[in-house]
């Protein structure tokens, strides 16, 4: 640690962090509120953000997550708050919001829900991606509903805010008119708990990471509930677990799933398309 030395270089402080040196230039510039170019210059720092830095530093160390140390997080053409009342936006949801951006860009929906909004990443990319777009986005837990709101707000997005479960709050007007559905919902079994990293288990909101038994709590319910709320060719996409494709799949009884692989090469996504019928 550092703290009580007087001056002090910002590379020396990254060097002694013993963090990832990656991890460390960003604390610092958490913590001097400068950008990389100017930490690479080896500038001195100023003894109250040496505290600071020392201070971010122990948080890390103790295992919680980078992102919410330095409060935000990149999504796409998003930046939003994050902190331990949300799930950290990952770069699987970052490519489930890509996908239905690549397949619905020919004919834009006029209605898009998400469902489970947490910090309100997808919605607010969604409606970046689609302008003329309604957007609506659901949330369970009033802590998070709080921090997706103050997203909203700081966005400058038109993005319309619901506390409470899946469908339940949602205008009935909305029924038979949402061109895009999507969702991801929490899908970790609660039998696999231990078998987390930590940093997850141990940091991130529960509501966010289990479904159940089998992880597919969530999931069941959206996709029971979707054709109901879906316009005739309405697309539900969600994100599922790597191991859950065939279960997922065999959830539906109104169209017919297409399972994506994420970047990885792992079965991710689930995408129904609702028939005219």
């Amino acid at each position: 640690m550092t703290t009580g030395r007087r001056v002090i270089s910002a590379r020396s402080l990254v060097a002694d962090a013993e963090l990832p040196v990656h991890e460390a230039a960003r604390l610092l510039e958490t913590a001097t509120g400068r950008d990389r170019v100017s930490i690479a210059r080896d500038d001195a720092v100023h003894p109250e953000q040496v505290k600071l830095f020392d201070h971010l530093v122990a948080r890390r160390r103790t295992g919680e997550p980078l992102q919410y140390i330095e409060g935000s997080s990149q999504f796409g053409p998003v930046e939003v708050a994050v902190d331990s009342r949300v799930l950290i936006p990952r770069a699987e949801t970052e490519q489930l919001w890509e996908l239905v951006v690549a397949n619905m860009s020919a004919l834009p929906p006029a209605v898009i829900v998400d469902l489970g909004t947490g910090s309100g990443n997808l919605a607010l990319a969604l409606k970046h991606a689609f302008r003329d777009a309604e957007v609506h986005a659901v949330e369970l837990s009033p802590q998070a509903f709080e921090l997706a709101q103050m997203n909203v707000a700081r966005s400058g997005l038109d993005v319309q805010m619901y506390l409470g479960d899946l469908f339940e709050p949602l205008p009935g007007g909305l029924r038979g008119a949402i061109d895009l559905l999507i969702s991801n919902p929490p899908y970790i079994a609660t039998g696999e708990r231990d078998s987390l990293p930590a940093e997850v288990r141990d940091h991130e909101p529960e509501m966010a990471l289990f479904a159940g038994d089998d992880g597919l709590d969530v999931l069941r319910r959206i996709v029971g509930a979707a054709p109901e709320w879906l316009s005739p060719g309405g697309l539900l996409a969600c994100e599922i677990g790597a191991d859950q494709a065939e279960r997922a799949s065999e959830l539906v009884t109104w169209g017919r799933p297409e399972i994506v692989k994420d970047l990885a090469g792992r079965d991710r996504f689930l995408l129904i398309t609702k028939g005219d019928v």
